[in-house]
């Protein structure tokens, strides 16, 4: 489904590492956008696309490279406001009769601050309240030469054209990367650049919810729909929003492989079944898929194992249903964009980490991915729209493997019913004191070690378990959450006096890096 019905911006992208933020950003402004490869970008492409607006984004090569990326020089004739991000800035000028030169000490990484000249830009409304700005730089080459018909409006100590403009023609161009958190008043000029362009924010969750369901019912007519349901959010408002969409038309199979949270599985097929009145297959697979995982302790033998299991499992029941000709999955945009080699064009296919990756080709259905144009912050938003309690919607990430990458070593079920039980007590104390909406993601790990104990008068040798809790923008980078002692003694109290099998508690204190969010 393309939002042809929306005023589109898009974003050439020239290989940097943080484009994702700028195309968020855009959308937190109720813009729709786009983020597409320089080198899929060409003329016959942009008269299509026909944009409103365009972005060039940062890039990790060098203009004075010979053979280095370029914008479509019919771009600059569109007469569409333009806005480039460092490379994006540096190839403007290049193109448009600038010079940009390397090296001379003038490289900059980090935090720096860009300072106005006397100079008045729409762009910079809100800009330089305290006379100057904190931005993030990551260049080594400069603008040594603006173009013609280029003003400067900043500087910073080694970019002298850190902001530069050619107000008449709506072109703009930056040293410095406004999408990130480093430069904290960045969103005020993504959101002045789209308001000079003219967007008026229509989009949002609401009307793309009645767009995507009149897309669905186009696609799909009258034939019958299989979904993959995880009972993750993606998965769920990908299920709703089918069923909004074709009602009796889809069948849902929710493969149960005994590694889920406390009671989670009678959970999610209690919501779907008595308040969404979605035909739901619960295919409790828990004694093959934890028979498959006896005695194997590898974290990466044990994902293996259940993604095959899974695909296996989901197959087994789907086979089952008649005249099923569409499988739906919860692809987002991030993992579009990823799918598309930035050196070599699109890939084939969409990443394997879906939960049904491989199906499609191997059952002969047809894909439905109604959710692939958005965000996962978008995808909350879609999903209080169609009526999804707020406690589920704001749910911390779980992993597809489950709690079997919470448990390290050999997996059994003892181990997991204490893992259960002690995730549960911890995040009832993170609920109980108000703080779950500030954490990304906490959970409990039951560690592969039995450590000595005193219980009452006598000894005991019992599991040791891990707790931690992180705070992250994108999961991408995280920071422990700075837990007070008396939370942290009270947690510890709890789940050793209510969970049978544990005598010791440990915080991971662990950013990410060096380590990862999860254990394995």
């Amino acid at each position: 489904m393309t939002s042809t019905s929306h005023d589109r911006l898009l974003i050439i992208d020239f290989g940097s590492q943080v484009t994702q933020l700028i195309a968020r950003r855009l959308r937190e402004s109720n813009v729709y956008c786009e983020i597409h490869p320089y080198q899929n970008v060409t003329d016959a492409f942009l008269a299509d696309f026909a944009p409103k607006a365009v972005i060039l984004s940062g890039g990790p090569d060098s203009v004075t490279r010979e053979g280095s990326p370029r914008a479509p020089q019919s771009l600059f004739d569109m007469g569409v406001p333009i806005l480039g991000i460092c490379y994006g800035q540096q190839t403007m000028m290049e193109q448009l009769g600038g010079k940009v030169e390397s090296g001379h000490g003038t490289a900059e990484f980090g935090r720096a601050f860009v300072t106005p000249n006397d100079h008045k830009l729409d762009l910079l409304d809100g800009w330089f309240a305290n006379g100057k700005e904190q931005v993030w730089m990551s260049h080594g080459d400069h603008v040594s030469q603006i173009a013609p018909g280029f003003e400067v409006y900043g500087t910073s100590p080694n970019a002298p054209c850190a902001i530069i403009a050619d107000a008449s023609r709506h072109f703009y161009a930056v040293q410095f990367h406004p999408e990130v958190h480093h430069t904290p008043n960045g969103a005020k000029l993504y959101e002045n650049f789209v308001k000079l362009a003219g967007f008026t924010g229509d989009w949002t969750m609401a009307g793309y919810k009645d767009q995507a369901i009149a897309a669905i019912r186009e696609q799909v007519g009258d034939k019958q729909v299989i979904c993959g349901l995880s009972g993750g959010v993606d998965s769920s408002v990908t299920a709703i929003l089918l069923h909004e969409a074709i009602g009796e038309q889809l069948t849902c199979v929710f493969v149960d492989h005994g590694l889920l949270r406390l009671n989670e599985a009678a959970e999610v097929v209690k919501m779907f079944r008595d308040n969404y009145n979605i035909k739901l297959i619960h295919a409790d697979e828990s004694d093959l898929f934890l028979g498959e995982l006896d005695g194997v302790s590898d974290p990466e033998t044990k994902r293996k194992i259940i993604g095959k299991l899974f695909i296996d499992v989901f197959q087994k029941y789907a086979n089952g249903i008649e005249g099923a000709e569409f499988l739906a999955q919860g692809t987002l945009y991030p993992d579009v964009i990823e799918s598309v080699s930035f050196s070599g064009g699109p890939s084939v296919t969409i990443k394997s980490h879906h939960n049904v990756g491989g199906l499609p080709e191997k059952m002969g259905l047809k894909l439905v991915e109604p959710l692939r144009e958005l965000f996962k912050d978008e995808v909350r938003a879609l999903g209080l729209e169609l009526g999804l309690p707020a406690s589920f919607i704001g749910r911390h990430p779980f992993p597809g493997p489950g709690l079997a990458i919470r448990c390290p070593g050999e997996i059994t079920r003892e181990k997991l019913a204490i893992l259960q039980q002690a995730d549960a007590v911890y995040i009832d104390q993170i609920r109980k004191h108000g703080l779950y909406d500030e954490i990304w993601q906490a959970f409990a790990a039951i560690l592969p070690m039995k450590t000595v104990g005193v219980m009452g008068d006598g000894r005991t040798y019992d599991y040791a378990v891990a707790i931690r809790a992180v705070t992250s923008v994108d999961g991408m980078t995280a920071d422990t959450y700075p837990f007070t002692h008396e939370f942290m003694g009270e947690t510890m109290t709890r789940i050793i006096n209510e969970v049978k099998g544990v005598n010791r508690v440990f915080y991971d204190l662990t950013s990410k890096p060096p380590g990862t969010i999860e254990l394995e």
